[in-house]
């Protein structure tokens, strides 16, 4: 039996509900307790900070504390070393309370290099605490990173808590008997700086140590100085007395078996769980693109689950692959970023008209064009629902949050093998590289939604459809009676014949749009996840402003601003029937979001609604702060 991908080993992260202990030697000294904390790793491409932060995370996750990370990466593959164009940062979030957000500004900062400190600084919290390298100082990294003097000595770092420990040198003396050569030795000093943070904030180094003996198992000298540079930190943090030490309870989670899961993950585990309650076989068809590729990663390794993968030669490829293992009675599926979405839009076209049940993921970046392909954005909106050529309408979905990727893309599969139509799944940049605890569910537990194929060849018409969802029969060719054609010129409304009537085009029209319009009649209705349904404010937001607006309305709910709701949309074509009547309820109505406002565009548009948005386009999520200086001004409007 091959094994589980929900509970591969090097990516579960068991959690329960009751606090870690410390390990012996932080519980040995006084820390401060807090509620939560944010941490910010940051350095040069090649210093190993996305390994870093994940470990954090991933010993974070064993320590029961929630988390929210962020990834944040250069578009470029090769800048220049040590200069600011190739900064890689990773922030985590983390405490004893829930956690929705990656976190706005850092409490520490870890700054491996001149360039990683002047780029990041700014985010940090006046009085945060900065650790950097003092050793990778000298002048020509300031000069490379368009330092005019040292920062450590002019005293830009006035009214933070300066950290300057020579990291370099203490790693060389560290592994010097490890037999590695000194630029071996310097690509341990991440682990050296990770093992300081672990003993500020109490953190079990076991199972780094395990993860390290794994990774580097073909190359024990390396495993070696690695694993000792890890130790290293820990043990000045311990008997240097220049670190404070901090202790973080484990959050309140409900017992189980949890992972620190991606969006990218999430995504294809929720695919595959949709295809295997759905009763078919899964084919992903997709050409790599940043930031959409790891859905393609997860998906080439389950050929022993049932899952056919083609990397195609082009965007355009991809999506008739996948169009064609639809036709043939699979799940078909397709992913891309903006970019490849367009490309894909005459395919996608083709399965609307063919009436033929495709999954297209969009997983957007910041734009037009290569725009800042390693940054988030949410402006691919408008093309989901109306770029594609003709009256092709088709259901759009987004998650909000990587761990509900996987319960979206298994609604998308339903809906799409329901209705027989393609289904957009919107993502993002932030939500596929970013991070949270995610409870593994029992998929036996889950309801069914087995696809209908039609096998019956009495009476049958390829166009004759369901009177319940308006849906054609889903027919596999080769069975016996079903033989049919299927192709991107208009059809006749029953027998599926080439037409050219203009009242039978008027008629196939009216039908796909009213299939698509049904769908409203299925889905939850719309509710606020928080706060009342009648009230002063309606927040509205889709996708990854969930954990940002989620938690300013809290803060505001804290302030007494009780009539604040926040509603969040999952479900964006259509739209859930009763959304204008609730919006009603609220004296004003504000939408968020990360482009310039397609969904405000489409609430005005829809319901005659005088509502007013924010919009942010930079590259970088929405901070709580900023979401919630925004709402308190929209209360206040008009009173």
């Amino acid at each position: 039996m091959p094994s589980s991908p929900f509970r591969r080993k090097k990516l579960v992260a068991p959690m329960t509900s009751s606090a870690a202990a410390l390990p012996p030697s932080a519980a040995a000294s006084p820390r401060q307790a807090l509620e939560s904390a944010v941490v910010r790793f940051a350095g040069d491409s090649g210093d190993g900070i996305q390994l870093t932060g994940l470990r954090f995370a991933a010993a974070t996750a064993l320590a029961g504390n929630d988390l929210a990370t962020f990834p944040d990466f250069p578009a470029e593959i090769r800048a220049p070393a040590g200069t600011t164009y190739g900064v890689s940062a990773f922030q985590i979030n983390f405490g004893a309370r829930a956690i929705k957000t990656s976190g706005d500004r850092p409490d520490v900062l870890v700054a491996l290099n001149p360039a990683a400190l002047k780029v990041e600084l700014p985010t940090l919290k006046r009085g945060g605490i900065v650790i950097v390298d003092a050793g990778a100082f000298a002048e020509r990294d300031l000069k490379r990173a368009g330092y005019a003097a040292s920062p450590l000595a002019d005293g830009s770092l006035d009214g933070y808590r300066l950290l300057a420990i020579d990291i370099s040198r203490l790693t060389l003396e560290a592994v010097r008997p490890c037999g590695v050569s000194q630029h071996e030795a310097l690509r341990c000093r991440n682990f050296w700086a990770l093992g300081l943070v672990y003993w500020m904030f109490g953190r079990d180094r076991a199972p780094t140590q395990a993860w390290i003996g794994r990774r580097f198992a073909d190359e024990p000298r390396l495993a070696q100085a690695n694993a000792t540079a890890l130790d290293a930190g820990h043990v000045y943090g311990e008997t240097g007395e220049v670190a404070p030490a901090f202790s973080v309870d484990a959050a309140p989670l409900a017992p189980g078996q949890y992972r620190v899961i991606t969006g990218g993950e999430a995504l294809a585990l929720g695919l595959l769980t949709g295809a295997h309650l759905a009763g078919r076989p899964l084919v992903f068809a997709s050409y790599p693109i940043t930031p959409a590729s790891p859905v393609l990663h997860a998906m080439s390794g389950w050929r022993a689950h049932g899952v056919t993968t083609l990397q195609a030669e082009d965007e355009i490829a991809a999506a008739c692959a996948a169009i064609g293992a639809s036709y043939a009675g699979a799940i078909g599926v397709t992913s891309s970023s903006g970019p490849g979405i367009a490309l894909k839009s005459e395919a996608i076209g083709l399965a609307v008209t063919a009436e033929l049940p495709l999954i297209v993921l969009d997983t957007q970046r910041a734009g037009p064009s290569t725009g800042m392909p390693t940054k988030t954005e949410q402006s691919d909106l408008n093309l989901a629902l109306f770029g594609r050529h003709g009256e092709a309408p088709a259901v759009v979905l987004a998650a909000r949050s990587p761990a509900d990727a996987f319960d979206v893309a298994i609604e998308a599969v339903r809906l799409a093998t329901r209705y027989m139509t393609p289904v957009y799944v919107l993502s993002d940049g932030y939500i596929a590289n970013a991070a949270q605890p995610w409870a593994i569910p029992d998929v036996a537990a889950l309801p069914p939604f087995p696809a209908h194929i039609r096998t019956d060849p009495q009476g049958y018409q390829p166009f004759a459809r369901d009177a319940e969802t308006l849906a054609r029969d889903w027919a596999v060719p080769g069975t016996p009676g079903l033989e049919h054609r299927l192709g991107g010129l208009e059809k006749d409304a029953t027998a599926g014949t080439i037409s050219y009537d203009p009242a039978n085009h008027q008629r196939m029209t009216e039908l796909r749009a009213a299939k698509i319009a049904r769908i409203a009649d299925e889905i939850p209705a719309q509710v606020p996840d928080a706060g009342p349904e009648r009230g002063r404010l309606a927040v509205v937001g889709w996708g990854s402003t969930w954990g940002p607006i989620s938690r300013a309305v809290a803060l505001l709910h804290q302030r007494g601003h009780g009539d604040v709701a926040h509603i969040h949309l999952r479900h964006l074509s259509p739209l859930p029937r009763n959304l204008g009547r609730l919006l009603e309820g609220f004296a004003r109505t504000l939408v968020i979001e990360m482009n310039s406002g397609q969904l405000l565009q489409l609430i005005r548009g829809t319901y005659l609604s005088p509502a007013v948005g924010y919009q942010k386009v930079a590259g970088q999520p929405l901070t709580i702060e900023e979401v919630e200086a925004v709402l308190l001004q929209h209360w206040g409007a008009d009173r």
